[in-house]
């Protein structure tokens, strides 16, 4: 447990100290390599917003972009421990325009089904509960395939009648498919992937990382 801590405060020196620099994000989370060089100017862009899948203000300084399946134990854990604290901490105070991009993977039989059901609850104002019970509950609609009765057990009748409709309606279809088709832009590879804009500059941030050093990182750009 001491050696633990002693690497992640080493780790968390030599990652502020090239934050500060403002040279590049390069840093190590235990091992893994978690923050990328900034992406060319090009890809900088952020296009295909759905404004039922944001949450914050469009005026804060730094946009962010989650690529995320909700079949992935990994974007679970990031879910719970890191991006709830962005929301409470940096979302919720205007620092921070958090967009949810869906990225099914192909491997997962039914993240797409999942993402179907969220995009329809995200379109009648019930994003934040749906994607909540599909995240904690993750591990029994995987094993059962009831990705409807989980949604179920969180909405009145009269909003699942809704969502169902939505969900048949094939109309959300093509708002995954922009999700998914913009991740491969940026080359996501894996989930979740968090792209962040701020002032200029685009950093691809790969796996699961710890609030503790997610904030480190987004103090740095906010002080710039």
């Amino acid at each position: 447990m001491i050696r633990r801590l002693t690497v992640a405060r080493v780790i968390n020196v030599v990652f502020l100290a090239l934050a500060a620099m403002g040279v590049l994000a390069l840093g190590q989370h235990f091992g893994r390599r978690v923050f990328a060089a900034p992406l060319p100017q090009a890809m900088q862009g952020v296009a295909d917003i759905d404004p039922h899948k944001v949450f914050g203000s469009k005026n804060a300084p730094i946009i962010m972009e989650v690529f995320s399946d909700f079949q992935c134990p990994a974007c679970k854990t990031l879910y719970t421990s890191t991006n709830r604290l962005i929301i409470d901490n940096y979302v919720n105070t205007g620092k921070i325009y958090l967009i949810h991009r869906d990225y099914p993977l192909p491997m997962h039989a039914y993240s797409r089904v999942a993402a179907r059901y969220a995009r329809a609850a995200a379109q009648i104002g019930k994003v934040e509960s749906v994607e909540q019970a599909l995240f904690q509950a993750q591990e029994k609609w995987e094993a059962s395939g009831d990705v409807d009765g989980t949604v179920a057990a969180v909405l009145t009748p009269a909003e699942m009648a809704k969502v169902r409709a939505l969900v048949k309606g094939g109309t959300l279809e093509p708002l995954i498919d922009k999700d998914y088709s913009l991740g491969q832009i940026y080359h996501v590879n894996q989930t979740p992937t968090t792209i962040l804009h701020a002032k200029g500059q685009t950093y691809p941030v790969v796996g699961v990382v710890s609030y503790d050093i997610l904030h480190n990182f987004l103090d740095q750009l906010l002080s710039q």
